[in-house]
C-alpha cells in the first residue's frame, strides 16, 4: 500500500475526527458495509466519507491513493491509515458485541487477508452491484458523514 507523504499537511476533516473510513459510494457492497458499522457503533466513533466527494478525494490524496481508482477500504485512526483487511478488522475492535471477535483475523497473515480481500475487491461490482450515483446520506445516518461537498458525478 501506498506509503502517506509526511510533509504533506494533514487535512482539517483529518486533524478534527480521530476516526474516519472511506467508502466506495457506488458499490453495493461498500454501502451495505457502512449501513452495518453505522448500527454497530454504538458509541458513534466512527466518521464516514464517499471517496467521491470533495473530502473524500482530499484524504485519498493525503494517503497516497488514486482519486480514480478506488479498489480498498480506508481506515483512519488518530491520525495513523489502514488499508483493505487490516482496515475493516481494526473498525470491527470498536462495533458491539459479538463483531469484536472478528478482529482475531488480524493475527492471520496480511498476504492471506488481503489476498482473499484484493480477490473479492475485484468482483465486488460483478457480486453485488454498482449504483449509478452516490447515495446522499440523509438522517441520522447523515450527521455521522463528514462535511464536504456533494460526491461529485466524475467517477
Amino acid at each position: 500500500m501506498p506509503t502517506r507523504s509526511t510533509t504533506a499537511e494533514t487535512p482539517t476533516s483529518v486533524r478534527d475526527n480521530p476516526r474516519i473510513i472511506l467508502f466506495d459510494g457506488v458499490c453495493n457492497l461498500c454501502a451495505s458495509t457502512l449501513t452495518f458499522v453505522y448500527e454497530n457503533d454504538v458509541r458513534s466513533l466512527y466518521k464516514f466519507a464517499w471517496v467521491q466527494s470533495r473530502v473524500g478525494k482530499e484524504i485519498l490524496r493525503w494517503c497516497g491513493l488514486p482519486e480514480n481508482r478506488f479498489d480498498t477500504m480506508v481506515t483512519i485512526e488518530s491520525g495513523k491509515v489502514y488499508y483493505k483487511s487490516t482496515a475493516f478488522l481494526r473498525v470491527t475492535r470498536n462495533l458491539k458485541f459479538p463483531w469484536p471477535i472478528l478482529s482475531l483475523g488480524l493475527f492471520i497473515p496480511l498476504f492471506i487477508r488481503d489476498g482473499s480481500y484484493d480477490w473479492l475487491a475485484s468482483r465486488r461490482y460483478r457480486f453485488f452491484g454498482r449504483k449509478k450515483v452516490c447515495l446522499l446520506p440523509e438522517g441520522p445516518i447523515g450527521e455521522r458523514f463528514l462535511p464536504g461537498e456533494v460526491p461529485s458525478d466524475n467517477y
